[in-house]
């Protein structure tokens, strides 16, 4: 745990943090049948980097992700979106920083199917209250391929189209970190590459920050870093991951369990 800290501060030059656990427990349950889903984690998460969390099933990734981007609370230990520490925030104003400051993919896509296009990708802002930036619109929109769908609704739209949405959704109040859960799970080859260049297209020309869960190898050779998880612990990490790296990593804990 603390040599992976230790290789991603080295890799990025002291920019500051966008995400920072420190020493986070989850705990479902109470009891003997209590389950712990993440034991004493800390990570820190630079800006503008694009971060593949791995690991076997149950090893806690998609915890990490839920604790990180304040979906669920930790039982113990801190979470801190830029210089805002989420255990402090009650419902209302949490939910108001999801809103503003984080961007979301799921695997499901979560569209609203009743809307268009364009109001599926502007919804974070009318949650908001906020006016439509038209000329950053008209960009993310061309940069995810959408320019001619924006009047369909989402049952007019292949999977990947609707992913599409869902990145240009994610990118629309231009937020601080952009947290992708298996985004590419439910979508053939060719368009999860489309997806992964996407996201991989967000942090290297938009300076986004991108937390992606996945199990699949080549989804994580898009990232900046691996982090890989075992037990509800950080188990090892790397930087400029490969598939045959990541391959040769999950393959060693799976070996361990």
């Amino acid at each position: 745990m603390i040599g992976w800290k230790r290789q991603l501060h080295g890799t990025t030059g002291g920019t500051a943090n966008a995400v920072r656990l420190h020493e986070v427990t989850k705990r479902y349950g109470k009891g003997p049948q209590a389950v712990l889903a993440l034991d004493r984690v800390s990570a820190d998460i630079a800006r503008g980097t694009f971060t593949a969390v791995m690991g076997p099933s149950g090893s806690g990734k998609s915890t990490f992700l839920h604790c990180a981007a304040g979906l669920d609370r930790p039982t113990s230990g801190s979470v801190r979106l830029g210089g805002t520490e989420l255990a402090r925030l009650n419902e209302a104003p949490l939910t108001r920083l999801r809103r503003s400051s984080m961007g979301f993919v799921f695997q499901a896509f979560n569209l609203v199917p009743s809307l268009t296009v364009e109001q599926n990708i502007t919804l974070p802002l009318r949650l908001q209250g906020r006016r439509t930036d038209r000329a950053w619109f008209g960009e993310i929109v061309a940069r995810v391929g959408l320019a001619d769908r924006l009047r369909h609704v989402p049952s007019q739209l292949s999977g990947g189209q609707q992913q599409r949405v869902a990145i240009a959704r994610a990118l629309v109040n231009r937020p601080e970190v952009i947290f992708a859960d298996e985004p590419t799970g439910s979508l053939d080859p060719d368009t999860a590459n489309d997806i992964l260049g996407l996201l991989r297209q967000a942090v290297t020309d938009l300076h986004q920050t991108v937390v992606m869960v996945t199990h699949d190898p080549v989804a994580a050779a898009h990232a900046d870093r691996a982090v890989f998880l075992a037990n509800g612990r950080i188990a090892s990490g790397m930087t400029s991951p490969t598939v045959e790296r990541v391959t040769a990593a999950i393959a060693g804990l799976r070996g361990a369990a």
